[in-house]
């Protein structure tokens, strides 16, 4: 269990919490992805939430960005040898989506059905991978490899990616299960299809059928969720953020609810907008909850060159990012700026022992601080990473059944203590 400190955190604030996640990882929302304007549509509930919660004022930030979809079909088979003795034939079998294989975010469909040419990693050969890629035995084949070794000889499969470089038709990057599923690079479309795939799902795989569409959305509309508590004084704030957009839809069915990530955060600063509404702060507060951050920290980046208030007003900024989780050690990452407060902030845990440790990690444009961060604001990374949840990162299973609630009131516990002596 997680240590608690001595702040009264009534049981309304985390039965609101809870509210918040699961109704954002609802099937209401398909994933908060674009395709089916899950994420605007979670927008319009933050913006209903804020105002019950009784700031003095929410706005809508508008911004566009470009970005790949998955919401047609999405349909995978492959063909098998009988491993049976003494059996002879194949065997087809349907591959799961989601469980067995996602698409990579910048692919295009891809519909028809392929040879697969596994790559020999033990006994590797570029040369050699090239030649058998011309025979006609593999003319318009899969090129199934580990993900990892790809991205170790990166020239040699970036050839494979783009057309008129080889007869290839795409790739089938294996990765161990849970499958994952990414946004970051889908502002574009490369050549080839590529597709991730569990290492057991395409063993021995000689052919696949594929049935998988795409859509590109260009100049999709989103927006940020801004609001505002007003203060004493008003010639400095506090901003906490947090994305409550994510993956979205793989196929007709299948959508990543991200309860963890990062319905968790958005639903934490959503109570402590609710709590300075009911507490006068000293500081202005704002709470900017962010759009197209698993589109590449887009709606961050919008923010931090189009400011409602001046960057250099900023006191401190909260990044509070997927801390549906139960590790005792609270992961964080600091600006330069911020170097100062987060002595403070380990000094209120050493005391207070809201978490057994902190654990500073370096900085990295990984989630919405580091526009921030970039621009030289004071600001602090708050993600409760390796716990049990976190297996789940970026699958399917981060839902509502298995994101954990043990961090929430040791994390606002930490940052409330923080602004009361910082």
């Amino acid at each position: 269990m997680l240590a608690l400190g001595f702040m009264p955190v009534s049981a309304q604030d985390l039965a609101h919490y809870k509210r918040v996640i699961k109704e954002l990882s609802s099937t209401r929302y398909q994933g908060r992805g674009y395709a089916k304007g899950g994420a605007n549509k979670a927008g319009k509930f933050l913006q209903k939430e804020y105002q019950k919660a009784g700031v003095d004022e929410v706005i809508l930030q508008p911004f566009n960005l470009d970005i790949n979809t998955f919401s047609g079909k999405m349909e995978m088979e492959g063909l098998t040898r009988n491993p049976s003795p003494g059996k002879e034939g194949t065997t087809w079998k349907t591959l799961t989506p989601g469980v067995d294989f996602s698409m990579r975010e910048y692919s295009p469909g891809v519909h028809g059905e392929f040879p697969v040419y596994h790559v020999d990693t033990l006994n590797y050969d570029a040369d050699r991978m090239f030649a058998d890629l011309a025979k006609p035995e593999y003319a318009n084949c899969l090129v199934a490899c580990e993900f990892w070794f790809t991205y170790r000889h990166s020239k040699d499969f970036q050839r494979l990616q783009k057309a008129g470089e080889c007869n290839n038709a795409g790739l089938i990057y294996t990765w161990p299960a849970p499958i994952k599923f990414f946004k970051a690079y889908g502002h574009r479309v490369v050549d080839k299809p590529i597709i991730w795939v569990t290492p057991e799902a395409v063993k021995d795989v000689q052919r696949v059928k594929l049935d998988v569409d795409s859509k590109f959305l260009k100049d999709y509309e989103c927006f940020n969720v801004i609001a505002k508590v007003e203060g004493q004084r008003h010639d400095s704030c506090y901003v906490f953020t947090a994305h409550y957009d994510h993956l979205g839809n793989l196929g007709k069915k299948v959508f990543y609810a991200g309860a963890n990530d990062n319905a968790s955060g958005t639903a934490c600063i959503v109570t402590l907008a609710a709590y300075y509404a009911k507490h006068k702060p000293q500081y202005d507060m704002y709470f900017l909850s962010f759009s197209g951050e698993d589109a590449n920290l887009r709606g961050s980046e919008f923010f931090a060159n189009n400011p409602i208030v001046p960057l250099t007003q900023i006191k401190y900024l909260f990044n509070i990012d997927m801390i549906g989780d139960n590790n005792p050690v609270q992961y964080c990452e600091v600006s330069d700026e911020g170097m100062r407060g987060y002595q403070l902030f380990n000094q209120i845990n050493t005391e207070k022992k809201h978490f057994t440790s902190l654990h500073r990690g370096d900085l990295a444009a990984n989630s919405d601080h580091y526009p921030f961060a970039f621009r030289h604001v004071p600001c602090i990374f708050l993600e409760n990473e390796k716990g049990d949840a976190f297996q789940y990162y970026h699958t399917i299973f981060d839902t509502y059944k298995t994101v954990k609630f043990d961090s929430y009131e040791p994390v606002f516990r930490l940052v409330t203590d923080f602004i009361e002596k910082y």
